[in-house]
């Protein structure tokens, strides 16, 4: 898979581009494979975890240094994560400097991506199903292809229904997916 860093999983062996610890690089890049793997960019997963792990506020070159990254893609990089509320600004007193700390409300974070992107997809999916469903019937279309067009569209619902309510609850109840996808 594209960007995913290699080492020798029987060995403690780990090089980094920038100045990590080899656990920190280790950590870094295990989530930043994550968030490439979720179609983000993998450099933002990197700034997000240096951030996270080290519980403290870092300027631009801090994170130039750690991670071997240009200070065009620092700039980028944290502008975007600031977008997604992933990482915020703070300028400390002492020198007025800007720096940079990573959200650590893991769940706030989970619900802003699902919110912004698959929520929105699952709600496309379900209003294109209801459509689908509306043309096929006035076409005139086989019985059992509106049957399972029907069952599409119940699950797009469900499916929408569940990701509002964790999104408010922070709970996921598949059950009723479950049973549509059974044919109940």
């Amino acid at each position: 898979m594209r960007g995913f860093s290699t080492h020798d999983e029987g060995s403690d062996e780990f090089e980094s581009p920038g100045n990590l610890a080899p656990w920190e690089a280790l950590v870094v890049d295990a989530v930043g494979n994550v968030i490439d793997f979720w179609q983000f960019k993998r450099n933002q997963g990197r700034v997000w975890a240096l951030l996270y792990l080290r519980g403290r506020p870092h300027n631009a070159q801090d994170l130039q240094e750690a991670l071997g990254l240009s200070k065009g893609a620092v700039s980028i990089l944290v502008r975007e994560l600031e977008q997604w509320q992933i990482v915020r600004r703070v300028r400390t007193p002492a020198d007025g400097t800007w720096r940079y700390e990573a959200e650590v409300d893991l769940m706030k974070m989970v619900r802003k991506v699902i919110e912004e992107r698959e929520a929105s997809l699952v709600t496309r999916v379900r209003r294109d199903l209801e459509r689908a469903e509306k043309i096929a019937k006035e076409a005139g279309a086989p019985k059992e292809a509106r049957q399972r067009l029907e069952r599409m569209r119940k699950l797009s619902s469900l499916v929408e229904k569940a990701l509002l309510a964790f999104l408010k609850t922070a709970r996921l109840d598949v059950l009723g997916a479950f049973q549509i996808l059974a044919g109940k």
